[in-house]
């Protein structure tokens, strides 16, 4: 396993103490319901079997996709010898107990993963620590954290609009923490029919592949506004792709529908 170099987590976390800033706090995106909600199950994260199993076998596919598309667009040198996403300042904002940050360590990342919920941050750094792993761990939202001035090469926004309780407001966020020049990655579930019997009725109630409650379909966000939110804040979309899953091998692949899940790659203009 090769680890993070512990000087560069040390700049990351340096640069985002030392530049907090006293500013009045924008409306907060936290829905009281879905933090209690993942508080109950937060131990669980790193149990392969458990009910976060989707989430660990949709990690490694998206990985794969977030490593191309990064290494593409940041010109990035993708070979046994260098680490693809090295020097780039990452920020995992929703980061449950670390899956993906500490995927994105492993590709070279400097990465700071934010959650709402208090137990989830101590397992994710728990579990970095026991890996080897140098990842900023912090107890806080997308809005807190925009106060104190920071931006980051890239912001990974993964499985979290769907759970907030002001969209818009959460994507302005996450969007102004991308500094010029840079890119936000979204995963999310489309707003249809065909999401609501896909991830409602077909993954909580006939396979209960996840726990009760884990989504609720009027909170799903369809691509078009996702751009809607973000075009404002001088964003392109610049690749978008449909996810399926397939339910009898539990694998899964890229398609052309975004009709149910759906991942999106949006470049910051250069200012």
């Amino acid at each position: 396993m090769m680890n993070i170099s512990p000087s560069s987590t040390l700049a990351l976390r340096s640069f985002v103490d030392d530049q907090e800033d006293p500013v009045v706090k924008n409306v907060s995106s936290i829905d009281p319901k879905e933090k209690a909600h993942f508080e109950k199950i937060a131990r669980l994260w790193w149990e392969p079997q458990g009910p976060f199993w989707p989430l660990h076998a949709m990690n490694a596919f998206r990985v794969r996709y977030i490593r191309e598309q990064l290494v593409d667009y940041f010109k990035k040198k993708d070979d046994p010898i260098h680490l693809p996403l090295s020097g780039l300042r990452c920020l995992d904002v929703g980061c449950g107990g670390g899956i993906l940050s500490e995927a994105i360590a492993r590709l070279g990342g400097e990465v700071m993963g934010i959650d709402m919920v208090e137990k989830n941050i101590a397992i994710a750094d728990h579990h970095a620590h026991a890996s080897g792993l140098n990842i900023h761990y912090e107890v806080t939202t997308a809005e807190d954290l925009l106060a104190r001035d920071v931006s980051f090469d890239v912001v990974f926004n993964l499985e979290v609009i769907e759970h907030v309780a002001h969209a818009e407001e959460f994507m302005q966020s996450c969007a102004r923490l991308v500094r010029p020049g840079g890119i936000m990655v979204i995963a999310t579930m489309n707003r249809t029919l065909l999401s609501y019997a896909a991830a409602i009725i077909g993954a909580e109630v006939i396979l209960r592949w996840l726990p009760r409650g884990t989504h609720h379909w009027g909170k799903f966000v369809s691509p078009s506004e996702i751009e809607h939110f973000l075009v404002p804040e001088g964003f392109t979309v610049i690749a978008t792709t449909g996810v399926f899953v397939n339910p009898l091998t539990r694998g899964f692949r890229r398609v052309k529908s975004t009709a149910v899940n759906y991942m999106m790659v949006a470049s910051k203009a250069q200012s």
